[in-house]
C-alpha cells in the first residue's frame, strides 16, 4: 500500500542541456546553409532555402519556401554526420522545441535516427505545426530511443506550398521518473501473466468479435457453422458487456457466419456478405456467399441493411481507407466461384458504389487476404490468408487503388503454407512494418510452420526478412499434450497489439481444425524477439477462434470450433504482467473527445508518463483483423497536463473511434478513453490530400502485373475448405489430407478421427475415397470397419 501512495505523488522530468550545435543559424557554412544544417527532401516540388535576418533572437533564422508542389516535401534538418548530428542513449527520451513562423499548415517535426548498423534512417514525424503569423514555440517529446541508435537529426518538413522559418532549436535529455517496481500478483503471474476463464460461457457460437466504441463487444455468430441452425432460419449475434459481465443476444438478419466485417468512421460496424448456403452433401458445391450488407449500431444495438454488394463474398476482406470509404476483395459467389471483383463502401454516401464506379483489376485474392492500410493509401497484401494457397507469384503485393495496379513484394517463405497466418501492422503505425506469424496449408495439411517474417514499407523496395521462429509450447494431437517438437508450429493464431507496443501472440493449432496448440508468447517490435513462456490459455483456441483487447488493457479470447462439429462456449481472459506491477497511471481528463488530424490534444495524467497512443479497437475473425493498429502521439510535457501530437494522416489512423491509452515508463497502461478521430468532412479531406505521406516503398523491383482480363469469377474447388464432403454433415470437416503421420489407411484414419471426437459419420452417397466404410454399411468408422 505504501509503494501504491508512493508511485501517486507526481515527480517532473529533469531536462538536461542544449545538445544542437548552432541552434540559431548565426554561424556559416560552407555550401549555403549554416554550419551543421542541411537541405533535404523529396518529390515534384519548387522550393527556397534562404538565411534569413527575420530572426527571432540573433541575426539569422532559416526560411524554408514551396511555391509548387504535385507531391514531397522540403526540409532544413540538422547535418547527418558524427560532427553535428547530437548524441543519443537507447532508453532515453529527448525534449525538442523551437521557434517558427508559417504561411501554410503543411508543416511537422521531422525525426531521422542514425543506427549503428544500418546508417541514417527516417524515424518519424513528430508534430504539425499550426499556422503563426509571429514567432511561436513549438514543443515535442520524442519516442523512447531504440536499441542500437546513437545519433538523431531533426528539423520541419514543409509539404505545402507556403514557408516556415525556424530559429532557436533546443533539445535536452528527459527521463520521465519510472515507479517503483510492485509485483500484485503471484511471482509466476507478475512474470507470465494470468488466465481467468470466466463464469459465464458465451451464448452464442460466435465466429467474429468486434469491440465497440462504448467497450462493449459484438459477439456474431450466424448459423454458427450449424447446417440445422441454418435450415431453421437461426441466426445469432450477442453483445458482451465487460463491465457487467453479461451478454445479450441480438436479432440477426441474415445468416452472417463468415461474412466481413469492419468500424466505420461513425462507430457503427459495416458486415458485408455471409453465408448464402452450406455445401452439398455430394461435395459437387461449396459454400456461397451473401450479396446481402448491414450495419450495426452500438447505440441501439440494431442490424439495419445497406444496399447489396455486387455479388457474394463469403470470407471477404474489408479494409477501412483513409477518407473512411471501405474496400473489399475475395471471397466466394453465390455460386462457390472465387469472387474477383472489388468492391467499394461510400463513407459520404452510405452505400456501395456500383461495380463501374470501382477500379478493377479481376484479381482473385482468396480468402479473408490480409489488406492492410499504407501509409500512402496503396494497401499490402500481406500472403495472409484462410484456406489454400495464396495468390501467384512470391505471395505478398502491393495493391494501388488508383493506378489499378498489383506488384509482388519478395521473400515471404513458404508462401503457399501461411493459410490462417496471422498479419499486424506492428506498432507504432508510423514505423509501416508488418509482422506475418505461422501459418500452414488446409489442402496438404502439413505441420503448421513457426515462421515469422516481417517486411519494412519505408524501405525503396520491400522485402519480407526473417524473423525469430514461433515459439513452441504444448500441443494435443488427441492423445493428451506433449512438447513440441522440431518446426512444429501453428496456424489459426491470434496476434493481438498492447498498449505497451508489444503483441501479444495466442492460441492456434497443428493441424486444420485440429490439435490445439498451448503457448503464448510476446514479440517485442523494438528488439524484434519473443517473450516466450507467458501463462498460456487453458481453453483450446483453434478455428473459429479470436482474441482481442479490451479497454481496460486485458485480452479476451472466445471461440474453438475443431473438425468434429463441437463448439467450445468458454470465455477466457488474460491479465498481462502489466497489469500486475502496481498502481496504474490514470487519464484524469480529456479536453475534447472529438479530434482532428494534425491537431494538438491536451489531457491531464496523475502521474507522469512515457508515452500515449491510440489503438483502433478490434474487428477480427479467422486469424485475420487488418485494421487493428496503434497511432503513437507524440507529447508535449508540462508536468501533469500532456499535450498529444495528432497525426496529419488519416491513412495512418483511418477515421474513427479509438481507445488512448497512456503509459509509464515501466509500461502500465491506464484504462483507455475512448476519443473520435476524423472531423468535419472537409478538414479530413484536406488532411488526405495534404497530409505528410514519404515516398515509402516507391521503387518496388518487381514491376506491375499484367491485371487479367475482365472476367465473371476464378475457379475454386468447392473442397477449398479442406473438408471431405463425403462423410458426415456440413459442419464436420473430415480432412481431404491427413496429418503426414497418419498412414494412408482406413484403420489408421479412423484412429485419428476417434482420437479426435469425431465418432461414426453418415457416409454421403455410394463413394468412400478415403476407405472409411470396409464394411460399406453406409457409415464411416463404425465396427465392422475396424477389422
Amino acid at each position: 500500500m505504501a509503494g501504491a501512495l508512493l508511485m501517486a505523488v507526481p515527480q517532473p522530468a529533469v531536462a538536461g542541456t542544449n545538445l544542437i550545435k548552432n541552434p540559431g543559424f548565426e554561424t556559416p557554412g560552407t555550401d549555403g546553409m549554416p554550419h551543421c544544417w542541411e537541405r533535404s527532401g523529396w518529390g515534384d516540388n519548387d522550393f527556397t532555402f534562404t538565411t534569413t535576418a527575420d530572426a527571432h533572437t540573433g541575426t539569422a533564422a532559416m526560411k524554408v519556401e514551396l511555391t509548387r508542389r504535385l507531391d514531397g516535401d522540403r526540409k532544413a534538418l540538422i547535418t547527418e554526420s558524427a560532427a553535428c548530428a547530437p548524441p543519443v542513449v537507447p532508453e532515453k527520451q529527448y525534449d525538442l522545441s523551437l521557434w517558427y513562423k508559417s504561411t501554410t499548415p503543411d508543416t511537422a517535426v521531422t525525426l531521422f535516427r542514425h543506427d549503428a548498423t544500418a546508417g541514417w534512417q527516417y524515424w518519424t514525424d513528430l508534430k504539425t505545426l499550426d499556422m503563426r503569423g509571429s514567432w511561436t514555440r513549438a514543443e515535442v517529446r520524442t519516442p523512447v530511443v531504440p536499441p542500437g541508435t546513437d545519433r538523431i537529426a531533426w528539423g520541419v518538413s514543409v509539404f505545402g506550398t507556403g514557408s516556415v522559418t525556424t530559429d532557436d532549436y533546443v533539445m535536452e535529455e528527459v527521463t520521465p521518473p519510472a515507479p517503483d517496481p510492485v509485483c500484485t500478483g503471484t511471482a509466476e503471474e507478475c512474470a507470465k501473466g494470468r488466465w481467468d476463464v470466466l463464469p459465464v460461457k458465451n451464448p452464442v457460437r460466435s465466429m467474429h468479435s468486434v469491440v465497440l466504441r462504448n467497450g462493449k463487444v459484438l459477439l456474431i455468430a450466424g448459423s454458427g457453422n450449424d447446417p440445422s441452425m441454418f435450415a431453421a432460419g437461426t441466426f445469432t449475434s450477442a453483445v458482451y458487456d465487460p463491465v457487467a459481465g453479461t451478454y445479450k443476444t441480438i436479432p440477426t438478419p441474415v445468416d452472417m457466419f463468415c461474412a466481413g466485417h469492419v468500424q466505420l468512421s461513425d462507430g457503427r460496424v459495416l458486415v458485408m456478405s455471409g453465408n448464402k448456403g452450406y455445401p452439398s452433401a455430394d461435395g459437387r458445391i461449396g459454400y456461397q456467399g451473401l450479396k446481402d450488407s448491414y450495419v450495426f449500431d452500438p447505440a441501439t444495438e440494431k442490424y439495419t441493411k445497406t444496399n447489396d454488394l455486387h455479388d457474394g463474398h463469403w470470407y471477404p476482406s474489408a479494409t477501412i481507407l483513409g477518407n473512411g470509404d471501405v474496400i473489399s476483395f475475395g471471397g466466394l459467389k453465390e455460386d462457390s466461384t472465387g469472387n474477383v471483383t472489388a468492391e467499394r463502401f461510400s463513407a459520404q454516401q452510405g452505400r456501395w458504389l456500383p461495380m463501374n464506379e470501382v477500379n478493377q483489376t479481376w484479381s482473385y485474392w482468396g480468402l479473408y487476404p490480409s489488406m492492410i492500410l499504407m501509409q500512402d493509401g496503396r494497401l499490402f497484401y500481406s500472403g495472409s490468408h484462410t484456406f489454400g494457397n495464396g495468390t501467384p507469384g512470391t505471395g505478398a503485393s502491393v495493391y494501388d487503388y488508383d493506378a489499378n495496379t498489383v506488384t509482388d513484394v519478395p521473400g515471404l517463405r513458404k508462401k503457399d503454407e501461411r493459410d490462417e497466418s496471422a498479419s499486424v501492422l506492428l506498432p507504432p503505425a508510423q514505423d509501416q512494418r508488418v509482422l506475418t506469424v505461422g501459418g500452414g496449408n488446409n489442402e496438404s495439411n502439413p505441420a503448421a510452420n513457426r515462421l515469422t517474417d516481417i517486411i519494412d514499407l519505408k524501405q525503396p523496395s520491400p522485402q519480407y526478412t526473417a524473423g525469430p521462429p514461433l515459439p513452441q509450447g504444448q500441443v494435443d494431437t488427441g492423445t493428451g499434450k506433449r512438447p513440441q517438437t522440431g518446426d512444429e508450429g501453428k496456424m489459426y493464431v491470434s496476434a493481438v497489439l498492447l498498449p505497451d507496443g508489444k503483441v501479444l501472440e495466442t492460441g492456434g493449432g497443428l493441424h486444420d481444425r485440429a490439435d490445439p496448440v498451448y503457448e503464448v508468447s510476446f514479440f517485442d517490435p523494438v528488439t524484434n524477439t519473443y517473450e516466450s513462456g507467458l501463462a498460456a490459455d487453458p481453453v483450446p483456441r483453434t478455428y473459429h477462434s479470436s482474441a482481442f483487447l479490451l479497454p481496460d488493457g486485458r485480452v479476451m479470447a472466445v471461440g474453438d470450433n475443431p473438425g468434429n462439429g463441437t463448439y467450445n462456449h468458454n470465455v477466457s481472459v488474460y491479465t498481462p504482467p502489466y497489469l500486475l506491477k502496481g498502481a496504474r497511471p490514470k487519464i484524469t481528463s480529456v479536453i475534447d473527445s472529438e479530434w482532428n488530424y494534425g491537431d494538438v490534444q491536451r489531457i491531464t495524467v496523475d502521474r507522469p508518463i512515457a508515452k500515449a497512443e491510440l489503438i483502433r479497437p478490434a474487428a477480427v475473425t479467422h486469424s485475420s483483423d487488418p485494421n487493428q493498429r496503434f497511432v503513437d502521439l507524440p507529447l508535449g510535457v508540462d508536468g501533469n497536463n500532456i499535450d498529444l501530437n495528432v497525426t496529419s494522416n488519416p491513412n495512418l489512423a483511418p477515421p474513427g473511434w479509438y481507445m488512448l491509452f497512456a503509459v509509464d515508463a515501466n509500461g502500465v497502461p491506464s484504462v483507455a478513453q475512448w476519443v473520435h478521430l476524423g472531423g468535419p468532412p472537409a478538414m479530413a479531406a484536406r488532411a488526405e490530400a495534404g497530409a505528410h505521406a514519404h515516398d515509402f516503398a516507391s521503387a518496388l523491383a518487381a514491376k506491375p502485373k499484367k491485371n487479367p482480363k475482365k472476367r465473371d469469377s476464378a475457379p475454386v474447388s468447392p473442397r477449398v475448405a479442406g473438408c471431405d464432403r463425403h462423410y458426415g454433415t456440413a459442419n464436420v470437416c473430415v480432412p481431404t489430407a491427413f496429418p503426414p503421420q497418419v498412414a494412408a489407411t482406413g484403420k489408421a484414419r479412423c484412429g485419428w478421427l476417434k482420437a479426435h471426437d469425431y465418432g461414426r459419420l453418415k457416409v454421403n452417397g455410394k463413394d468412400d475415397p478415403l476407405g472409411l466404410d470396409r464394411d460399406r454399411d453406409g457409415l464411416a468408422c463404425g465396427k465392422g470397419d475396424a477389422r
